[in-house]
């Protein structure tokens, strides 16, 4: 993999880069004054053959010592060439090094120290040795925590990009994996990389992805959530039309559909491109499992997330405006419940909406050994003591923990806030026009989604526009051997994915 190097460091930009001169001297100076006050920066004089002047300039903590003492500076100062001040010669003779690259300038030879580089200035040399010794400290590869899997591989990414491109490389052991580098952020100059197939995916869709990325312009890429903002279709749309995962697996698959996997140093999620309605519905089980077993758990999905989008909002909207559609026993029952209830049902809905969410995020934000306890025990102490006190009826509270329960079966949890956040406005649609206003959410919510594009495909596909030879991969799942071709956003030149004649039985593939 050839390596890129940022010309920009701090917010210097590339006309402002200072020269190496074969002054030794003056080069420490040059450099000591791009650094600034950086006192953790290690500067090791030695000599090279015992007669010529050099410099060792690292950040220790970033550094393998037992590489550089045994890979730099032994051969060097035992080096029996007492003259050699060529930097081609160095590198080819005296360095063991794996990775060595030449630099020219100060700015470069900066902007590569502070990622963990060793870099060697020699005198009468014009130009110096990027060494790289980096040792940063990096978390296991662990199964994410959040997106288990009951069956199917444990291993997740990290925060080390290098161990998240072996993860890849280690998934797909093909040459047709390629990866582009980019660097983004003036200070933090953040690497990026962006994984495809590439005789799976299509060129203009590659092309859109590095576009968009090439023309991000920020002081700072510390997470995947900036680029997922900077790069979406329609920004002020609540659903997310960029899919991020921790999972090697489910990258590993779609980069083999013919997305985009785009990953970032620094975090364990990367992004996925395109993304649509039915993707985020997916989960890493359903292709584990048995055919009908996943289809069956896919359609729970769907219809769990329109109960969790409209429930509260129906229920408004039938106790106000449509007392005949509710069945006469149940509305006996719910009217006895609500007798002494001194607030309308609107309100009773949303104060009850508004306390399941405090709960929810008090659990998310408090240390994890008493965030689950205060959620629950929590949930029950207020529902129960807002019950006892009269202040809302049972029935309440019951729609409330069954719409937020409903939630949680959204595999995605970026699809999950679009539906809470998209919930308290279909209330109050239900209690002040009734079903009407229901209904007219709906539309509109169905309306945006059908104008929604992730990178140019539509974000209801394949439902609309209607695609036949996709539906085998959405809310069911077709066992393994009908799926033959990829999604029609990959290249058509190599659409499929399964030969045919792959369905088994007695006699098939073997003796009877």
């Amino acid at each position: 993999m050839q390596a890129r190097f940022s010309t920009r460091f701090g917010n210097l930009e590339s006309g402002d880069q200072t020269a190496l001169v074969p002054k030794l001297d003056r080069n420490i100076e040059s450099l000591k004054q791009v650094l600034g006050e950086a006192d953790d920066v290690s500067f090791r004089s030695f000599l090279i053959g015992g007669t010529v002047r050099a410099e060792l300039v690292n950040i220790p903590y970033m550094t393998d010592r037992k590489e550089v003492d045994n890979s730099v500076l032994m051969p060097l100062m035992k080096s029996e060439d007492l003259a050699c001040t060529d930097l081609h010669a160095i590198k080819l003779r005296l360095l063991p090094v794996t990775s060595v690259f030449d630099a020219a300038t100060v700015e470069e030879c900066a902007g590569q120290l502070i990622k963990g580089f060793s870099v060697l200035l020699i005198d009468g040399c014009t130009g110096a040795l990027l060494l790289g010794t980096a040792q940063l400290d990096k978390r296991n590869v662990e199964e994410p925590k959040t997106e288990p899997s009951l069956r199917g591989p444990r291993d997740g990414f990290t925060e080390s990009i290098a161990t998240n491109l072996s993860l890849l490389r280690r998934k797909i052991q093909s040459v047709k994996l390629k990866l582009r580098s980019l660097n983004i952020g003036r200070y933090t100059g953040t690497e990026v990389y962006i994984a495809y197939m590439e005789d799976l995916v299509k060129p203009s869709l590659l092309n859109e992805v590095q576009s968009r990325l090439e023309r991000i312009d920020v002081d700072s890429v510390l997470e995947t959530g900036y680029i997922e903002e900077l790069t979406e279709d329609d920004p002020y749309s609540p659903f997310p039309q960029q899919m991020f995962t921790e999972r090697a697996d489910i990258a590993a698959a779609s980069l083999l559909e013919g997305r985009i996997v785009v990953l970032v140093d620094g975090t364990p999620n990367v992004l996925i491109v395109p993304a649509t309605l039915a993707t985020l519905l997916q989960a890493a089980d359903d292709y584990y499992n048995r055919a009908v077993y996943s289809s069956a758990l896919r359609f729970l999905r769907y219809l769990t997330l329109l109960i969790s989008t409209i429930l509260p909002s129906v229920y408004v909207a039938l106790l106000n405006f449509h007392h005949e559609m509710v069945p006469g026993k149940l509305l006996i029952s719910i009217a006895s419940a609500r007798e002494e209830i001194p607030f309308p049902t609107f309100v009773e809905v949303m104060m009850m909406q508004l306390a399941f969410e405090v709960l929810r995020e008090a659990g998310l934000r408090l240390p994890r050994q008493i965030g689950s306890a205060v959620t629950i025990v929590g949930a029950l102490v207020v529902g129960e003591a807002a019950v006892s006190a009269g202040l809302v009826s049972a029935p309440i509270v019951i729609i409330i923990a069954f719409t937020g329960i409903a939630g949680f079966t959204a595999p995605h949890y970026s699809l999950e806030l679009a539906i809470r956040l998209l919930r308290l406005p279909l209330i109050v649609l239900g209690g002040t026009l009734g079903m009407l206003g229901v209904m007219f959410g709906i539309i509109a919510i169905a309306i945006h989604l059908c104008m929604l594009r992730s990178y140019g495909v539509p974000y209801l596909s394949p439902f609309a526009p209607f695609a036949a030879n996709e539906m085998k991969d959405t809310a069911i799942r077709a066992p393994w051997w009908k799926m033959t071709m990829r999604p029609g956003f990959a290249a058509l030149r190599n659409s499929k994915r399964l030969a045919r004649g792959q369905k088994p039985g007695p006699g098939r593939g073997g003796r009877n």
